[in-house]
């Protein structure tokens, strides 16, 4: 967690009292946080010929960056205490009602495509003030910002430059400017060699230095305001006696964009002429015609059910009650107009951590006190498998005893492995990608196992054959239709060697290149473990969900196609699944041709429970040599999946000599 320092007396003046060590380590364990050191008894150092003043070593919890600087944690200190009243954040337009605009270039776009900005009005600053305002920016760069990565923020003086500013992407060569502290303009390809020993700025240079363009900030003359993520320009550096303060912020990521900007003015706009009022910024991208106005300080809204917070907590409280409680969190809730068993709760924008209701009901358990919050038997639960899990788990050791190697290939693949080389088509709406994917390899999140399954035998082709492998694991894919796309960020996705190379691992007689003998269970490792796959479903609150999918592939001199068909026939065995015969299963589902590729239930609570296959024409596989597999279970008759022998153009792309025949079933409509 972070620790913030804050010198001791000044922040006892704020709270309007003093505290002994104890007495206030008390009411920071009440608030939520820790006071890690208080340096009263130490030898402090002396600076500027002075000793400097005790200070005080508070632990944050990581995502509350309200408080990481001192007016933070003064502020909800009097707030939770009830010695100040919540504040109310305005936005109020400048004396000739005309805001002060940013405009976007489309050049940005390949670099860092966001920006917002605002300006605080008639700032009071001091010497401490002043100190605080340059330490929380650079609070919120090694938390949030994730060393400016994400975020980077540039505070000027406006006194010293004019509107409108203009945000654009220039060759490095076409960029010059004296940096801050500096007395020498340079270019921004010297800038980059003059600071990479810098102990400081000598770690983000990486961020932009091979980019063909950097990000730049000017005004209306042409005076360069900022070389974004790196440095400000020394003629727009702020000073202890600057009362107009313009602050930029440019991003890759718009929600971090947002949460940094509103902490910097909500903190110091207490110290502007009129408190907690913050002049906004026009951001205008004439490239795609997008104008807004930054920053955003409108409080969020949620409901919450009374009976929730109460039934969490253990506790009875009435909606006045728990009303009172959360304005000691800066949470302002009234009982909902609509619903009586509701609360409407107002989130300020200092509080970017309060995402979800339990997070309601953890402010509640604070404001009243972890101390006096009832004792609760603890209930005991037995640990036990998902039901999921368990028959995945059947599954893999009944294909493991019969003699199929287990692979784990990577779920990611590039578009075209994905697609086109299995002759599927990409109609855009199927499968999950990558917002930006670093090579080609982790494009998609594959819809279906064959492509690992395919990878796996390629880098495996050297081993003598046949070679039988199997995978259960997850697939992904967009639902048809659905209204909420899925973008993976790619900082999400763990970068490593790729996973199909063969380590041979297994139970049984005989060498590690072909095993002899028939081993209790054969299995084949990978450099890099499965990742999980999501399936896109805005029923649920997250709107994904997964779905576990059992696929096996033949590799040999013949066919192999009676093999997988042997597989299937055993895993259904397994499963208590009879053998239906097609005329069975037509009768069904009442006819043939109303049965759709994807999966469609048809009720009929006459016929009996099973399994029977159908003939299918599909470009993956040879003409007349592969099967749809239909399951009748509960009543419900639905397609599960597909066998059959691949054809000659699919193996020819994933460089494989002899046929394959793969099987690959959907797991979930089992249960």
């Amino acid at each position: 967690m972070p620790t913030i320092s804050v010198d001791k007396y000044d922040l006892f003046d704020a709270l309007g009292r003093k505290y002994t060590t104890e007495e206030f380590e008390e009411l920071c364990f009440e608030f939520g946080i820790e006071l890690d050191e208080d340096t009263e008894n130490e030898e402090r150092p002396i600076a500027n010929g002075e000793r400097e003043p005790p200070q005080l070593k508070i632990e944050i919890p990581a995502n509350r960056y309200d408080m990481l600087c001192f007016e933070g944690i003064s502020l909800m200190l009097n707030i939770f205490r009830e010695k100040q009243p919540i504040p109310e954040f305005k936005l109020v337009e400048p004396a000739n009602g005309e805001l002060q605009t940013i405009t976007v270039s489309e050049s940005t776009a390949a670099v860092r495509p966001l920006v917002a900005g605002a300006i605080l009005r008639n700032v009071k600053f001091t010497q401490k003030r002043y100190e605080s305002f340059i330490a929380l920016q650079d609070k919120l760069h090694q938390n949030l910002a994730r060393q400016r990565t994400l975020v980077a923020i540039g505070t000027h003086d406006l006194g010293t430059i004019q509107g409108p500013f203009t945000y654009e992407a220039l060759p490095p060569q076409d960029i010059s400017f004296v940096p801050l502290n500096q007395t020498k303009k340079m270019t921004a390809e010297g800038l980059m060699t003059f600071y990479e020993k810098d102990r400081h700025l000598g770690r983000y240079l990486h961020i932009i230095r091979d980019k063909p363009v950097y990000p730049v900030i000017k005004d209306a003359n042409g005076v360069v305001c900022s070389l974004p993520p790196i440095i400000n320009g020394d003629h727009s550096k702020i000073t202890i006696d600057s009362s107009n303060i313009f602050v930029e912020c440019t991003a890759t990521d718009v929600t971090k964009l947002e949460v940094v900007l509103n902490m910097m003015v909500t903190m110091f706009s207490v110290y502007c002429e009129a408190p907690f009022t913050v002049e906004p910024v026009k951001v205008v991208s004439d490239h795609n015609g997008q104008t807004r106005i930054t920053p955003n300080l409108l409080p969020r809204t949620t409901s919450v059910e009374i009976g929730y917070l109460n039934d969490c907590l253990g506790l009875s409280e009435s909606p006045e009650s728990i009303c009172k409680l959360l304005s000691k969190m800066a949470l302002s809730a009234k009982p909902s107009s609509q619903d009586p068993n509701l609360l409407e709760v107002s989130i300020p924008p200092t509080r970017a951590d309060i995402l979800q209701r339990c997070d309601v009901m953890e402010d509640l358990g604070i404001a009243y006190g972890f101390n006096k919050l009832p004792r609760m038997s603890v209930n005991k639960n037995v640990g036990a498998p998902l039901s999921m899990n368990k028959l995945a788990d059947i599954v893999r050791l009944e294909c493991g005893m019969a003699g199929w190697l287990e692979v784990m290939p990577l779920i990611l693949c590039s578009r075209d492995e994905n697609f086109a080389w299995l002759n599927r088509k990409d109609d855009g709406q199927t499968a999950v990608k990558l917002a930006n994917p670093k090579t080609t390899e982790y494009q998609v999140v594959r819809t279906s196992l064959l492509p690992g399954l395919l990878k796996t035998l390629r880098e495996n082709k050297s081993h003598a054959t046949p070679i039988r492998v199997f995978e259960t694991s997850d697939v992904g894919k967009q639902r048809p239709k659905s209204p909420y796309p899925i973008i993976l960020s790619n900082s999400e996705i763990p970068m490593g060697k790729s996973s199909e190379i063969l380590l041979s691992t297994w139970t049984g007689r005989g060498s590690p290149d072909r095993p002899s003998g028939l081993p209790t269970c054969e299995i084949l490792l990978t450099a890099d473990a499965s990742l999980s796959l999501v399936f896109k479903d805005p029923s649920v609150e997250r709107k994904a969900r997964n779905e576990r999918h059992f696929g096996a592939a033949w590799y040999g001199k013949t066919s192999g196609f009676e093999e997988v068909h042997g597989l299937l026939d055993r895993v259904m065995l397994m499963l208590r699944m009879a053998f239906l015969t097609r005329e069975e299963g037509i009768a069904a589902v009442a006819a043939e041709k109303q049965l759709e590729k994807d999966f469609v239930v048809r009720q009929d609570h006459t016929a009996r429970d099973g399994y029977w296959l159908e003939p299918i024409d599909e470009a993956t596989f040879l003409a007349g040599r592969a099967a749809a597999v239909y399951l009748r279970l509960g009543g419900k008759a639905v397609r599960v999946g597909e066998f059959g022998i691949l054809h000659p153009t699919v193996l020819e792309k994933f460089e494989l000599r002899y046929p394959v025949s793969t099987l690959e079933i959907n797991l979930d409509l089992f249960l």
